[in-house]
């Protein structure tokens, strides 16, 4: 399956993780876990051999399905059954086969016949292949993802990144893939997705390697847990499921405080015996012994794991706006002949507190991004008021440029911001030294999640766009999410499957899509969070 021995992964002069070795094996499900910016998806990306570690080696057996945090692959003219299709060979075959059946009704003999004769063979070849059951038991799947069948026949261009990235899941657990890799599977999943994947994996019989802050997945799959411990740049590896390990590593690290407290002890000790002998010519033998005795002492004991900084996460005192500042009529949104949503309202007042509730697929991430002023309505209209400035805040981190540095995304973000003012910003969210120059393509996740934010925090905005802006953060950053919320005086717009967010945000009206229905807040609209 997976072979890892001596691994070193470093980022420029910064050392991620050193000495590593384990494996995974059939039937191993392993628990990644650590804080934000460890290095965890840095470290799967190798895994799955795209990106290349600093020393050691990685050996590979079977097939690797990954699903990395920001999906990208495919032929965008493909559609999405086609690409889940792929994994096993077949969705060529597919396409071929309906277009040879189309060419069979060709009043042309001579065409007529070919077709006939091709869709013949390739019949021949998809049977070999068992194409009708994997056909049916893709679809399944899709299914169970919250894919239906119009959402399959749609090209891959036309869907949302959510959309994208649950097609992806869909094609590498259709795969068959010996090893899996999953980076956050959860994101983008409704409660019922989230509670038949468990199950899925629950009886998966390869191995799996799985990043995820959803503790319920967590515990109920994992049999191992690899802790990727930034501070101490270790891979520790426990081989228990998911409550023995909190246990454990709580033991751990009171094993390694009271070793090092007594090990401190008696190395102060000594060093004091040995400034008292040191002082004296006869004795100096004694004391150099003593100090070297010390030495060994404090030599040989094992790093106590610091405590996790989080970053320290305020949304932006809004700049002063009129009284509505942003109004849509009239919104509507196609693909092609799929309507996404039509006749949508909505004007946002100043300071009010707004969730967008829909199941996936009605065009939450569109209407954001339309208000945002990235995507034009087929019809309808969004007019900006007097002052306003939007922070939007977008699930695919489309607002950061991937080929700008870290410290040159803050500055575009507000362009009377000095390098030393982004700096300190950025300090704030836990980017230090030579983090500010790093190009921000290759963040992780939750770097891009944090920097997002950042570059919102210095621009003044006084209406917050926010789209699912809890994905890839550890509960520790997320709970700061919640409090900024919170304590935000702006407008906010909020896209969410966190109940913690809009409970935080603690709304006044909602919006259903795609039937854009405007309501008054009330806690009956709590159930649909997880679902929307």
């Amino acid at each position: 399956m997976l072979a890892v021995h001596d691994l070193e992964i470093r980022i420029g002069a910064r050392l991620l993780m050193e000495d590593v070795t384990f494996r995974v094996d059939k039937g191993d499900k392993v628990g990644l876990v650590g804080r934000n910016g460890a290095g965890k998806t840095t470290l799967t990306k190798a895994l799955a051999g795209e990106a290349q570690p600093t020393g050691g080696t990685i050996s590979r057996s079977g097939e690797i399905g990954y699903l990395p945090q920001d999906p990208r692959s495919g032929d965008p003219e493909d559609t999405a059954r086609t690409r889940i299709l792929d994994a096993r060979g077949l969705g060529r075959l597919v396409t071929d086969l309906r277009t040879a059946s189309l060419a069979m009704a060709n009043p042309d003999p001579a065409v007529s016949e070919a077709a006939m004769a091709r869709y013949s063979r390739l019949d021949d070849r998809f049977v070999a292949l068992g194409g009708y059951a994997a056909e049916a038991e893709a679809a399944a799947i899709a299914s169970n993802l919250a894919l239906p069948d119009r959402i399959l026949d749609q090209q891959l261009k036309t869907l949302s990144g959510g959309q994208r990235r649950r097609i992806e899941l869909a094609r590498i657990l259709f795969s068959g893939a010996e090893t899996m890799i999953l980076d956050e599977p959860t994101n983008h999943l409704d409660a019922d997705s989230v509670v038949w994947l468990r199950e899925f994996l629950k009886g998966y019989q390869g191995g799996v390697i799985v990043i995820s802050h959803d503790v319920d997945l967590v515990e109920e799959t994992v049999n191992k847990v690899f802790y990727l411990d930034a501070n101490r740049a270790v891979l520790d590896v426990y081989n228990m499921g998911w409550k023995h390990y909190l246990r454990q590593r709580e033991a751990d690290e009171e094993r390694r405080k009271k070793e090092r407290a007594n090990a401190e002890k008696k190395a102060t000790a000594l060093q004091l015996q040995a400034a008292r002998f040191g002082a004296k010519a006869t004795k100096a033998a004694a004391a150099h012994q003593m100090v070297a005795r010390a030495e060994r002492l404090l030599a040989g004991l094992e790093e106590v794991r610091a405590v996790d900084r989080v970053a320290k996460l305020r949304f932006p005192d809004p700049v002063a706006c009129g009284r509505t500042p942003l109004t849509a009529s009239d919104l509507s949104k196609s693909y092609g002949s799929l309507e996404i949503f039509t006749a949508v309202d909505l004007a946002i007042d100043r300071g009010s507190k707004v969730v967008v509730l829909g199941l996936n697929g009605a065009g939450k991430t569109t209407l954001l991004r339309i208000l945002a002023g990235i995507d034009r309505p087929d019809t309808g209209a969004v007019e900006q008021g007097h002052g306003l400035r939007i922070g939007y805040y977008a699930q695919e981190h489309e607002t950061i440029d991937v080929n700008r540095t870290v410290i040159q995304n803050m500055m575009s973000a507000s362009p009377q911001l000095t390098e030393t003012e982004a700096r300190k910003v950025l300090g704030s969210f836990l980017f230090t030294g030579d983090d500010g120059h790093k190009p921000a393509g290759v963040l992780s996740g939750g770097e891009k999640t944090r920097l997002a934010l950042a570059m919102i925090v210095v621009s003044g905005a006084n209406v917050l766009l926010l789209d699912e802006p809890t994905n890839n953060l550890d509960p520790a950053s997320r709970e700061e999410i919640l409090g900024a919320l919170a304590g935000y005086t702006g407008a906010v717009v909020l896209v969410s499957h966190d109940e913690g967010a809009v409970e935080a945000l603690n709304p006044e009206r909602v919006l259903i899509m795609p039937d854009g229905v405007e309501d008054h807040w009330n806690p009956d609209y709590a159930d649909l969070i997880s679902v929307s």
